[in-house]
């Protein structure tokens, strides 16, 4: 009797891609995908652990699981909030069955088994070695790929917990990559991203950075490449050049700074400066006309003044930002900052957040509005959740929506873009062969 599983997944794209990585664990055994909780045999909660309100939202979904406990069926929390909390999440949940980070997919089956049995477990160990080169993902979106390349991080900024759920950063063979790709590119998945937590400093003992986005964008059948995150000092003038003269590569960087405050950066144990980030986006900008940039940005670090905060909000103008996910900073266990003097106020930290937030849409709206009346080559990528249209992507990931029959899904189209929300646009299709004059 065929079994189900349910994973429900939070987080970044690392985990997506973590996803895929289980189901195909499971399909090898036998298991099937299903979208029910309620129909599962296996319940798994794919987790995130970079901020505590994620966890605490975690939890309270895992309150909820207890309404599909049954004899027999299996819950689970996996990821990186399983690996930071490890035995810690069976003391305090009782209906969990099984606790799984990032590392110990490839016992999932054993486990499971074994759950089913009575055996509660946990499989928390670091596993520099694996890369799960033999295990077949079950993509979940047929348009696009992501495919992981790097695994941890060597770096210890003090707020991140990521080095602790991860572990030490390991590449993949270039030419595992490679094969990962065509195989997409031979099932008709024409756009890719690229995943490590510091994906730049990619290197497999011979291939660098540079020679990854050149093998990548060489395969045939591939028309867009992208990949996350950079961290900004790893750009290398040949990883610079490759991003340049790939065609496939798309003009879109997201460049995680955190801070526009030069001391601040130091306190979160960032390798850069003010000016020295500055001075990453000259470079790219000049190497690839057009680009567009977005960022990663925490306010309410401990320690931070009002003058560090201005010059957040200043950087935010100073580089013209295309958007920026905006976070309250978020204490984690066994992380640096917690520890640091000068905490700031939780009301003086949500102030600064609806400011920087102001800021970031009054400069992504002015970029956009700038845009309307221009014509994209635009990636359709599934039907929109307003109005019937549907969603699709320009190489700079602005997201347009179209009205068009659903069989564009996974083509592309030329649009001239008719509006934008400031944050979103509306595209009308362009015939054939009419796109360069209106361009012109």
């Amino acid at each position: 009797m065929t079994r189900r599983v349910y994973i429900e997944t939070y987080g970044c794209q690392m985990n997506v891609a973590d996803t895929e990585l289980m189901l195909g664990v499971l399909r090898r055994e036998g298991y099937e995908a299903t979208d029910d909780p309620a129909a599962a045999d296996v319940l798994l909660v794919n987790t995130c652990a970079v901020r505590d309100n994620a966890e605490q939202r975690i939890l309270g979904r895992m309150g909820e699981m207890k309404h599909y406990k049954r004899p027999g069926v299996v819950v689970g929390v996996v990821g990186c909030m399983a690996q930071r909390l490890g035995r810690r999440l069976l003391e305090e949940t009782p209906h969990v069955d099984l606790v799984i980070g990032p590392d110990g997919y490839r016992a999932l089956p054993e486990l499971i088994g074994g759950a089913v049995e009575g055996r509660r477990a946990t499989e928390v160990a670091f596993k520099p070695w694996e890369h799960y080169e033999d295990v077949p993902l079950v993509r979940t979106d047929r348009v696009g790929a992501f495919v992981t390349v790097q695994r941890g991080c060597n770096y210890r900024c003090t707020f991140c917990v990521v080095p602790m759920t991860r572990g030490r950063e390991r590449s993949r063979k270039l030419a595992d990559v490679v094969a990962e790709v065509r195989a997409l590119a031979d099932q008709g998945v024409t756009d890719v991203t690229l995943l490590g937590q510091t994906v730049n400093s990619y290197h497999d003992g011979q291939a660098d950075f540079a020679d990854l986005l050149r093998a990548v964008g060489a395969v045939d059948g591939i028309r867009r490449l992208r990949f996350t995150s950079p961290y900004p000092t790893d750009f290398t003038e040949r990883a610079v050049s490759a991003m340049a003269e790939v065609d496939a590569m798309c003009e879109h960087v997201h460049l995680p700074v955190q801070s526009g405050s030069t001391r601040l950066l130091k306190r979160m144990g960032r390798r850069y400066t003010r000016d020295e980030y500055l001075a990453v986006v000259d470079r790219l900008r000049a190497a690839i006309p057009d680009l567009a940039l977005t960022t990663d940005l925490i306010v309410g670090f401990p320690g931070e003044t009002d003058a560090d905060f201005a010059a957040t909000d200043q950087l935010v103008r100073d580089v013209g930002f295309d958007d920026a996910y905006t976070f309250k900073y978020s204490p984690r266990e066994a992380t640096g900052a917690p520890h640091l003097p000068d905490p700031v106020p939780d009301t003086v930290a949500g102030a600064r957040l609806e400011r920087l937030i102001t800021t970031v849409r009054d400069v992504a709206r002015r970029r956009n509005v700038a845009l309307v009346g221009t014509t994209h080559e635009v990636l359709v990528e599934k039907v929109a959740r307003r109005g019937g249209l549907l969603q699709a992507r320009t190489r700079t990931n602005k997201v347009v929506l179209v009205d068009g029959p659903g069989e564009w899904i996974g083509a592309y189209v030329w649009v001239r873009l008719s509006g934008t929300t400031g944050s979103t646009f509306t595209g009308v299709p362009v015939p054939a062969g009419k796109e360069l004059a209106i361009m012109g």
